[in-house]
C-alpha cells in the first residue's frame, strides 16, 4: 500500500478494527462509527478522520465516502465490518422485526458500503479493496442465530456477485469471516447461553481452544482477524478477489470425533 492510500474502517469499534487502523498509521484513514467519544480517539491517534456513521442510512455511509473523496480525492479501501449478532431461539418463534434490523445492519450496511466505495473506486483510479466481515456461521449450522446466520450467508452471495462486476474494473471483493474469536460479541453471548454474567474473554478463549479449534489450546482472537484485514487491503492480496478468507482454526473445515484413525 501507498503512503497515500485513502481507507475507510467502518466498524462497530471492534477490538479488530482498533488494531488493523493503528498498523496503517501513515496512511490516510477514515474511521466511522456510532460511539463518536471512542472513534475520535481512535482517528486522532493515527492521525486519521472520524465521522459518525449508522451504516443502515445511506447517507450516512455516502457522507463517510464524500469525507476521503473531499480529503484526499480518492478511495482505495473500504472495510465494512459493522455487525450485530442479534436474538437466538426457535425458527417457530422468530420475530420478523428482528429480523429486520439485523438484516439492515448486517446486510444493507455492507451493501451501501459497497454500492458507495465502488462508485468512487470506479470514478477514480478505478481499482481498490472492499472487505466485508461474514461469519462462519454463514458456512457452517449451528454457530449463529437464524437470522444472524441469514444475514451473513447474504453477505457472502453479495460478495461473489458484486465481484463478478467490479474485477472489470479492477476492483477486488472478499470476506472475511472469523469464529472463536473472544469478541464483546461472542462473550455476551457465553455469557447469556451459559447464565454467568460474569464471564471473561480469556474464559471464553479456553473453551473455544479446547472444543472449537483443531489447533488444539488455541482461540482466534482480534490481532488474527486485523492481520488478515490489513492483507486483503494489501498489494501483497493483489490477485485474489471473490475470496472468503476463514480465520476458525480449521473448525468448518474438518472433525475429530475420528481422529483416532490417524494414530
Amino acid at each position: 500500500m501507498k503512503s497515500t492510500d485513502s481507507h475507510i474502517h467502518d466498524d462497530d469499534a471492534s477490538n479488530a478494527q482498533r488494531i488493523s487502523s493503528k498498523r496503517l498509521m501513515g496512511k490516510v484513514v477514515v474511521i466511522t462509527d456510532l460511539l463518536n467519544e471512542l472513534g475520535v480517539s481512535l482517528a486522532d491517534s493515527i492521525g486519521g478522520r472520524y465521522i459518525h456513521c449508522d451504516v443502515t442510512k445511506e447517507a450516512d455511509v455516502e457522507a463517510a465516502v464524500q469525507l476521503a473523496l473531499a480529503w484526499k480525492g480518492r478511495l482505495d479501501i473500504i472495510f465494512n465490518n459493522a455487525g450485530i449478532a442479534g436474538h437466538g431461539g426457535s425458527i417457530t418463534k422468530i420475530d420478523m422485526d428482528q429480523v429486520k434490523h439485523i438484516v439492515s445492519v448486517n446486510v444493507n450496511g455492507i451493501l451501501h458500503g459497497i454500492k458507495h466505495a465502488a462508485r468512487a473506486m470506479m470514478e477514480g483510479r478505478k481499482c481498490g479493496s472492499i472487505i466485508c466481515t461474514s461469519s462462519s456461521a454463514a458456512i457452517m449450522g449451528g454457530l449463529g442465530g437464524h437470522a444472524y446466520s441469514l444475514s451473513k450467508e447474504a453477505i457472502l452471495g453479495l460478495m461473489k456477485s458484486t465481484t463478478c462486476e467490479l474485477g472489470m474494473h479492477g476492483i477486488r471483493v472478499n470476506c472475511i469471516s472469523p469464529y472463536g474469536v473472544p469478541s464483546a460479541m461472542l462473550v455476551d453471548t457465553y455469557r447469556k447461553f451459559l447464565g454467568k454474567k460474569d464471564m471473561s474473554p480469556e474464559e471464553v478463549g479456553k473453551i473455544v481452544g479446547e472444543r472449537g479449534s483443531l489447533l488444539q489450546g488455541r482461540c482466534g482472537s482480534t490481532e488474527d482477524v486485523a492481520q488478515a484485514s490489513l492483507f486483503l487491503a494489501s498489494d501483497d492480496s493483489g490477485f485474489i478477489t471473490g475470496h472468503n478468507l476463514v480465520i476458525d482454526g480449521g473448525y468448518t473445515s474438518a472433525s475429530t470425533t475420528m481422529s483416532f484413525i490417524y494414530q
